[in-house]
């Protein structure tokens, strides 16, 4: 009986352990992604405004709107990273915001309500995650940000929207097709 039991848990630690190896895999792909968006700039007043995100949105659409978020806070670092860390330390701070975004858009876009999901990602990092730096800076470094991340916003979530429903259909199928032939 006792042998039995450890056996179970055993299989079930290392079905764990399969599975968490899965998602890092995934979270390592999307991440990397995301390293390859963050080298893409869209010109703006700070460096740091790439086609960096749409790699999260993907991952809070198809993995779950937490791998989405530590995808986005990873993202971001890089695309700071590549462009100089031109904000220092309030980098770290952006990323949270950034995380936060992509959370909730993983969220509304997990429970049907895509077009929501889409608007508030956009107005969120477009006029809502800059405003702290109204005070950090001041008002002419936000309403100089502010169109050109409203712009890479778009261009993100327009690249993740069309992106998504393809990419969902590998991620649900194929790989689960191939696994249940080994």
């Amino acid at each position: 009986m006792c042998a039995v039991r450890k056996s179970l848990e055993m299989g079930s630690v290392r079905m764990i352990s399969r599975v968490n190896g899965k998602m890092v895999s995934w979270l390592a792909m999307f991440t990397a992604l995301s390293a390859v968006g963050a080298a893409i700039k869209i010109p703006a007043v700070v460096g740091s405004v790439a086609l960096d995100v749409f790699p999260s949105l993907l991952a809070a659409a198809i993995l779950g709107s937490g791998a989405g978020a530590i995808v986005a806070a990873f993202g971001h670092l890089l695309s700071a990273v590549l462009g100089g860390f031109p904000l220092g330390p309030s980098h770290f701070f952006i990323a949270v915001e950034m995380a936060v975004l992509v959370w909730l858009f993983g969220i509304l876009y997990k429970n049907g309500k895509k077009a929501s999901a889409i608007v508030i990602f956009i107005l969120g990092n477009a006029f809502v995650a800059p405003l702290p730096f109204i005070i950090l800076v001041n008002k002419g470094f936000y309403l100089a940000i502010v169109p050109s991340l409203l712009i890479g916003s778009i261009i993100n979530t327009a690249i993740a929207f069309v992106a998504i429903p393809r990419l969902s259909s590998l991620v649900t199928y194929g790989l689960g097709k191939r696994e249940a032939k080994r």
